[in-house]
């Protein structure tokens, strides 16, 4: 057993296994052995567990970008010992360098036959020309036998043709006449996946239901929109001689969340869009955080840079979607009568959005579609504040000094709100 280009042994773990681990992701992968001396004679680890802890922190802390997704970790037993393996690959996001060194010849590693030595600036050019050059959709697919069978078939609902001439349009063909990676997502033989999980709870202890969904993604956006409108609930309430029924979760905001996830995805990775519902909201966990150069903040205020252009154009001529960034907008826009908000969340290498359960019990005991307007004007006041004052509400409701007393006093009693007594400063807190 002897060290080479896609080999490393470590006696124990050290910081400078980060390098190594570097230098596996910018060139050919590999897997580096802790517990075994550099002569490949085993001594094993004491403790696995804290090393693996450790090198989990150091992958999350230490390696910029994120490399956790191209590494992995397991205990083998060689000679009767434990010995820790880090199986990396070649990561998607090169160069990767050493966080706090920068993306200088300094803190960028490859591997030159067992050793890791510092890259060039001539090559860390490359890596960077080569990673963020060619998408994903553009390139040619490694699988040509190819069927759209449902694809057709949605094309041919839509009245909208799908011949050779527009998959060509379409990019589903490239220039050199072979089928694209674009061709592949729509296909049947498409093998990225959304999965789904039902939860009967708030936690992933009381697990409920499970679905995934495969096939081209134009059939896995119509399923997955199906399975979810089954455990989307009617709530119904009275109001004087009316019956007003009121979905869990808003249909658009489902719709504009779920096309997200799949127009946005990056499909470099394999991992699939996740979809997770538990009592009190919806979760939908997609591969790829926001393209380089746009923040979350940016997505917010309704910039959209697509990841999947062609993908994107593919989605708007069949009228999926409409102008780019109205989205995330409107989803909050179907939320703006609700104390809870849709959260987005992003990193470099996910994307999630969180739907609120709209007729969850979101007060102790109490239904929000059951307040008053006033008071649910109140609990909204409180997206922003920890404590509220008579005079803030006064203000914010445009009401008078009487009724925003009136109001208060009638969320205290309640039992929605907590007083806390200061005379003119008296101050009220949501339970």
């Amino acid at each position: 057993m002897q060290e080479n280009k896609n080999t490393e042994y470590k006696r124990e773990y050290a910081d400078d296994i980060r390098k190594t681990i570097i230098a596996f992701a910018n060139t050919d992968g590999g897997t580096l052995y802790i517990g075994v001396n550099d002569d490949g004679s085993v001594c094993g680890i004491a403790d696995t567990d804290d090393t693996m802890l450790r090198i989990a922190n150091m992958l999350r802390d230490a390696i910029k970008p994120d490399v956790s997704m191209f590494a992995d970790m397991d205990v083998r037993t060689t000679e009767e010992k434990p010995v820790v393996a880090v199986t990396v690959q070649r990561g998607t996001a090169r160069p990767y360098y050493i966080a706090g060194k920068g993306i200088r010849p300094e803190g960028v590693y490859i591997r030159q036959g067992a050793s890791n030595v510092p890259a060039t600036e001539t090559a860390i050019l490359a890596m960077i020309r080569e990673t963020a050059g060619d998408h994903y959709e553009d390139a040619r697919s490694l699988e040509q036998q190819l069927s759209f069978t449902q694809a057709e078939e949605y094309f041919r609902k839509k009245d909208i043709p799908f011949d050779e001439q527009q998959k060509r349009t379409l990019k589903l063909i490239g220039e050199d006449h072979t089928y694209t990676n674009l061709a592949l997502l729509l296909s049947d033989q498409c093998t990225h996946t959304i999965r789904s999980a039902v939860f009967d709870g708030t936690t992933r202890s009381d697990f409920k239901d499970r679905k995934e969904f495969t096939g081209s993604l134009l059939k896995q956006l119509e399923d997955a929109f199906e399975y979810i409108d089954r455990f989307n609930h009617t709530r119904s309430e009275i109001r004087g001689l009316d019956r007003i029924d009121k979905r869990d979760y808003p249909t658009e905001a489902i719709r504009e969340a779920l096309l997200n996830a799949v127009v946005h995805r990056e499909y470099a990775f394999s991992s699939s869009t996740m979809i997770n519902i538990f009592s009190n909201r919806m979760e939908l966990i997609t591969a790829g955080g926001p393209v380089r150069g746009i923040t979350k903040d940016d997505i917010l205020l309704g910039i959209s840079v697509p990841r999947n252009r062609s993908l994107a154009d593919v989605f708007y001529r069949l009228h999926l979607t409409e102008a780019h960034g109205i989205g995330l907008p409107r989803i909050r826009e179907c939320y703006s009568d609700s104390p809870v908000q849709p959260k987005i969340e992003a990193t470099d290498n996910a994307f999630k959005i969180t739907l609120p359960n709209k007729n969850n019990t979101v007060l102790p005991g109490i239904a929000y579609a059951s307040l008053e307007r006033r008071e649910k004007e109140v609990i909204r006041l409180f997206d922003t504040q920890k404590t509220i004052t008579r005079g803030l509400v006064q203000e914010q409701l445009g009401c008078s000094q009487t009724t925003a007393i009136n109001t208060l006093s009638e969320m205290v009693r309640k039992g929605l709100l907590g007083r806390i007594r200061g005379g003119m400063n008296t101050a009220y807190y949501k339970k």
